[in-house]
């Protein structure tokens, strides 16, 4: 026997050995895991924690209550634009491989050996799947196996469709925004067919980090990381040359869009459902995904809220105007510092903040958050002269540059009338004689002053 011949022979044996060991090491070690690993089918009727919303009796949405914003898509509701995205960012091998990407666990193993470093390991959807729904985020080499040994299970038990819907709808992407409809609506308030590539190809990026990589707090590694999406996307032929050059050249959003779109504002009826469904359900409430529908008639609701508003206001123009609301330091003209001041003050409904930029006896000048100016109308001069009482140039005395007013909403041409936050509260409620059913509901002159529901909390005096 040749000594090449000798060589051969035992490099052949030893490989087979070490071959044989590694395959026994596998098999016991999935043994021993296999019997603490959970029970995928669960992810076949998987419940997500979805916030509670209130709708009216047409289907308008008035409130959405819960610490996470999540829209359960399936998987034929996402674009292909979208889900071609996702895969080009964190595993454009999804569909080929069987769960395990052994070309990036070896490439990891690599990496240990050249530098003693831990690093990603090739994570595949299928293996994020699995660490999202049943393991945690920790980097230690049992939890790497778990992962492995699961997501090998989760393959043999699901759709490659399945789990992605799954892994779509599950991932955090930032801003209390958990999964892609809900990050569609909060960074761009859009649905997911309505995305730009570029929308798409942030979205897809946010996943690998999502506090590095957001829009908002880091516009120029996000753009890094959407550019860097959108390049690969195009090396697998999911973008022509046009579409990545126009992609590239959009600027990159940093507005978000974190309160759900409300169709009709009704806190008063909100808050009364919300506090129904706790009693009901405790705080699983908020997680459940219930859909509350009222009875309430959109129509009348605004006209209910309207009419109560526009009563206690009235009532308050009978008697004396208090003055103003607060003072500032304005110097008299200077409309860019008033428009600060006026932004600064608190939001109440149906009554608009602003400040005085000029104040004479013949005429007030003001400037409300948008910037826009106005002139107080003979009305509210009159109001503001009769609570004075007798002096020279009662409308200077009662005016400067810098105070803080109120402004009816509705101002025309320029021209405003002067209001004050009602003193005196009110409450309205109207059924239906037929049903008993509840139409329109308001606890009282705006919910953000003061929470107390007039209409059903307030004890009538003996």
């Amino acid at each position: 026997m040749s000594f090449l011949t000798f060589i051969f022979k035992f490099v052949f044996y030893l490989v087979v050995f070490v071959a044989l060991i590694a395959l026994s090491a596998w098999g016991v070690a999935r043994y021993v895991y296999s019997e603490e690993l959970p029970d995928v089918n669960s992810l076949r009727e998987m419940q997500y924690q979805v916030p509670m919303r209130i709708y009216d009796r047409a289907g308008g949405l008035m409130a959405e209550f819960g610490e996470k914003r999540r829209i359960p898509v399936t998987i034929e509701q996402v674009p292909l634009l979208v889900k071609g995205a996702f895969l080009a960012a964190e595993d454009d091998r999804f569909y080929e491989h069987p769960g395990v990407d052994w070309q990036g666990l070896f490439r990891a193993a690599w990496e240990l050996l050249r530098t003693g470093h831990k690093g990603q390991g090739g994570s595949t959807i299928t293996m994020q799947v699995a660490r999202n729904f049943f393991l945690n985020s920790e980097k230690t080499y049992s939890r790497k196996f778990n992962e492995i040994l699961l997501a090998i299970k989760i393959e043999r038990e699901l759709t490659k469709d399945q789990i992605l819907e799954l892994y779509l709808n599950k991932i955090y992407l930032g801003n209390r925004a958990y999964g892609i409809a809900a990050a569609a609506s909060i960074y761009y308030n859009k649905t997911l067919d309505q995305l730009s590539p570029a929308e798409a190809a942030m979205l897809a990026g946010l996943p690998k980090a999502p506090s590095k990589y957001n829009p908002v707090v880091n516009p120029t590694r996000a753009k890094i990381r959407r550019d860097y999406v959108l390049g690969r996307m195009f090396d697998l032929g999911q973008l022509p040359q046009a579409q990545l050059e126009v992609a590239l050249a959009e600027p990159v959003s940093t507005t978000l869009f974190m309160n759900a779109t409300v169709e009709l504002h009704a806190p008063f009826v909100a808050e009364m459902a919300r506090a129904r469904m706790v009693q009901e359900y405790g705080e699983a409430a908020y997680e459940k995904g219930l859909r509350v529908y009222t009875s309430i008639d959109p129509r009348l609701q605004i006209a209910a809220m309207q009419s109560l508003q526009d009563a206690l206001l009235d009532f308050e123009r009978r008697y004396r105007w208090r003055g103003a609301e607060s003072h500032g330091e304005v110097i008299a003209g200077d409309v860019a510092a008033a428009t600060t001041l006026a932004q600064a003050q608190r939001v109440i409904e149906g009554l608009a903040a602003a400040v005085v930029l000029e104040a004479s006896a013949q005429k007030v000048r003001v400037v409300d958050a948008l910037g826009t100016t106005h002139e107080l109308d003979a009305a509210s001069l009159k109001w503001i002269k009769a609570s004075l009482g007798k002096s020279k140039d009662r409308v200077v005395l009662a005016l400067q540059p810098g105070d803080v007013l109120r402004l009816r909403s509705g101002a025309k041409d320029g021209v405003a009338t002067l209001a004050q936050i009602p003193d005196i509260a009110g409450a309205f409620v109207a059924f239906d004689p037929q049903t008993g059913g509840m139409l329109a509901l308001s606890g009282g002159f705006d919910f953000a002053l003061s929470k107390f529901n007039r209409a059903f909390q307030a004890q009538r005096q003996p």
